[in-house]
């Protein structure tokens, strides 16, 4: 039995499909990812809370879900938009249909929706605030209307980790040439939690790195207090300059521990440097997305999720940007002269997407052998 829903977004623009995954209506920013594969990972990324996320691959759930490759503890993403949602679930690791895991963990979700014309849609007028649900349209605009925006949202306290905890296990890849993961960690580093992919701790223990995770409110005397030899600021959801805790804290061990930061981490740094970050009208989410390593020339396709961008004018003299996105030369790296702290605004652990980029983990160790 299916039930008709409705995707309304702010602007009054409707799309009618039916319902699939738990019952109920959602709010959040409606944005959309490009890429055939990976969904399982983008439905488990928390820097995906608080928006609604549509897959541009016509049909979506073909291979099932299984537990060996979520990216965190649950989905924390706000709704799930498909053209075609699989009715088989086909591959041997397969424990459990999409759309019973979607029921399970309480998301809303719609299929049926023409998502081409959806993501054209965003692409011209921007991201914005929705709202699924079997209700009336009228009703869903009202809500999604009355939504507070993602600016000016700290969303990191919904996704972080509560205390800190020990994370051992890796990939089992190493980053350049295949050789094994080295036995020993002889590198401590301590992983401020603002929303962090758990591919990202595998490839720094890959990397030789013993990871300690915190809290998004950790301080600097407190990160310090756990005596790491390098501090790794992790992706995360909401706009970079609400978090102003961790800005603060990040300002503050500038100079004191090599520093490498990702996708919100990244632009955490940048505003603790004294720059500023802007939003981007529909961002850069997918596992397609071209960047030039202006430091080595080489191009790499890479896997990104963000609406926020730093605005490197406002880092004039104090930073160099080290990577550019190729369609529309947005900053996708910097490091700072001064104490080489150095970020990228994509995800160099691929998961899912394409390998590229993962020397950055090894540059990351050898910044820290250097300051040693």
């Amino acid at each position: 039995m299916t039930t008709q829903a409705h995707l309304v977004l702010a602007d009054g623009t409707v799309f009618t499909g039916t319902a699939i995954g738990a019952a109920g209506v959602t709010v959040g920013e409606v944005v959309f990812t490009t890429g055939m594969t990976g969904y399982q990972e983008v439905l488990t990324d928390p820097s995906y809370c608080g928006q609604i996320v549509t897959m541009t691959a016509p049909e979506i759930g073909n291979t099932g879900v299984n537990l060996d490759d979520e990216e965190a503890r649950k989905p924390m993403l706000a709704g799930f938009v498909v053209h075609e949602l699989s009715s088989v679930a086909s591959n041997w690791r397969s424990t459990e249909s999409l759309d019973a895991y979607l029921r399970r963990n309480g998301i809303v979700g719609i299929q049926g929706v023409d998502t081409r014309t959806l993501t054209r849609h965003i692409r011209d007028v921007g991201a914005q605030m929705a709202a699924i649900g079997t209700e009336d349209p009228q009703t869903l605009h009202d809500r999604a209307k009355s939504a507070p925006p993602m600016s000016g949202r700290d969303l990191t306290g919904e996704v972080t980790t509560k205390q800190n905890y020990a994370w051992t296990q890796g990939s089992g890849v190493w980053l350049e040439d295949g050789r094994p993961a080295p036995s020993k960690a002889p590198h401590h580093v301590v992983a401020i939690d603002f929303g962090v992919k758990q591919n990202i701790l595998r490839c720094l223990v890959d990397a030789g790195c013993k990871v300690t995770v915190v809290p998004a409110t950790v301080t600097a005397d407190q990160v310090l207090a756990l005596s790491p030899d390098g501090v790794f600021l992790s992706n995360g959801p909401g706009d970079p300059a609400a978090v102003t805790q961790a800005i603060e804290t990040t300002r503050t061990l500038l100079g004191k521990k090599p520093i490498f930061g990702i996708c919100l981490g990244h632009q955490i740094l940048g505003l603790a440097l004294g720059g500023a970050t802007y939003k981007l009208k529909f961002g850069h989410r997918g596992l397609n997305q071209p960047v030039k390593d202006l430091l080595t020339g080489k191009i790499e396709v890479t896997t990104q999720n963000h609406g926020f961008c730093v605005d490197m004018d406002s880092l004039a003299g104090k930073c160099e940007m080290t990577h550019v996105h190729l369609n529309d030369g947005t900053v996708e790296g910097l490091v700072h002269r001064e104490t080489g702290a150095f970020s990228v605004q994509y995800h160099p652990e691929s998961s899912a997407g394409p390998h590229d980029a993962r020397y950055l983990f090894d540059r990351f160790v050898k910044s820290i052998e250097a300051a040693r």
